[in-house]
């Protein structure tokens, strides 16, 4: 019994100095110890050579022993765990760092932001109005009366609650409301979302996106809007963009015209996006209509003023030679990541 004692004392002592770093090392402490071929069934086998009125001490001591080499074994299962668990999660402050992605720009927001840029600096300034329109605003008093032909040039989606409201098939409307304030001389650019029913095709959306400009004060002339519109063609496109005015028709404009440049694509020689002409409209305009001045309440004989109108889109497939419209609206990320800004 003495003996034994002694055996187990020895054996303590020797486990209690194991030094474990790894797992591997851990395991080899198990299977020394705890496996089926080691110290702890080899001392636990020898229960039978114990003389029958010692065997309840015996076994006492031996189930002690037992328990010491079980703690003491998940008291290193947990330190290697620890260690193995902050060395996964540790920061190496010396790794360069994860690159981050960056977000971009939409292009029609690029090109919005450019066109507003523009005119600002000639001094004009922003105005918005509602996307739900009344009939006033949006063809009334822009010299459409109702069963105007000219209203068939616009497909409109009207609002079934009402026959008077429909989403609005131009920013003109802003242009509208802001003459009813009669705060002259006006000078503006009205940048927003209309919307049209007509087919979606690579030229065609039934949304899409328009900047709109207007100008009265006292003797505004058809030259000042040329000017106006020069400046903007050389300061968006480049002073080597050829530019030309076309006599053309709107109920809001008289006169009225539409500006082509030279096609950005193919330089003026012809492709399909000038449908082989070498030249791309990108614009209406004119000056306002008499009866528009008089409909918001402003003196005809007194003020003139211009105003035209283009569709983002449009510049923006030229600025980027882009050939569809619809790539604009699909959030195609592949499409999107070329337009990634720094």
């Amino acid at each position: 019994m003495n003996q034994l004692i002694t055996q187990l004392e020895e054996h303590k002592t020797e486990i209690a100095s194991f030094v474990v770093n790894n797992k591997e090392e851990l395991e080899s402490f198990r299977i020394k110890y705890l496996g089926t071929k080691g110290l702890l069934k080899s001392i636990m086998g020898e229960m039978k050579n114990v003389p029958v009125e010692q065997k309840k001490d015996a076994g006492q001591l031996l189930n002690e022993f037992k328990v010491f080499v079980e703690t003491f074994y998940a008291e290193l299962s947990s330190k290697i765990e620890d260690a193995s668990g902050s060395s996964e999660n540790k920061i190496d402050i010396s790794l360069p760092g994860q690159p981050l992605p960056l977000g971009s720009r939409h292009p029609i927001s690029i090109v919005h932001n450019k066109i507003v840029s523009i005119f600002q600096r000639l001094g004009f300034s922003v105005a918005e109005g509602p996307e739900i329109e009344d009939d006033w605003h949006n063809f009334t008093a822009l010299n459409l009366p109702e069963n105007h032909p000219a209203r068939d040039m616009q497909d409109t989606f009207y609002i079934s609650q009402n026959p008077d409201w429909l989403l609005r098939t131009h920013t003109s409307s802003v242009q509208i409301r802001e003459m009813e304030k009669k705060q002259l001389p006006l000078r503006i650019i009205c940048p927003g979302r209309v919307y049209r029913n007509e087919t979606i095709s690579a030229r065609a959306h039934c949304f899409f996106n328009q900047v709109e400009g207007l100008y009265i004060a006292e003797n505004v002339s058809f030259a000042d809007l040329k000017q106006t519109l020069y400046f903007f063609v050389k300061e968006m496109f480049g002073e080597d963009v050829k530019v030309r005015f076309r006599p053309s028709y709107f109920p809001f404009t008289e006169p009225s015209a539409e500006m082509d440049i030279s096609c950005l694509i193919c330089s003026g020689k012809g492709c399909s996006v000038c449908k082989r002409t070498g030249w791309v409209e990108i614009l209406g305009c004119g000056m306002v209509h008499p009866s528009v001045l008089d409909n918001c309440g402003i003196d005809s004989t007194k003020y003139t003023g211009f105003a035209f109108g283009m569709g983002i889109e449009r510049i923006t497939m030229l600025t980027y030679q882009v050939k569809d419209l619809r790539l604009f609206s699909e959030n195609d990320v592949r499409f999107l990541k070329q337009f990634t800004q720094a």
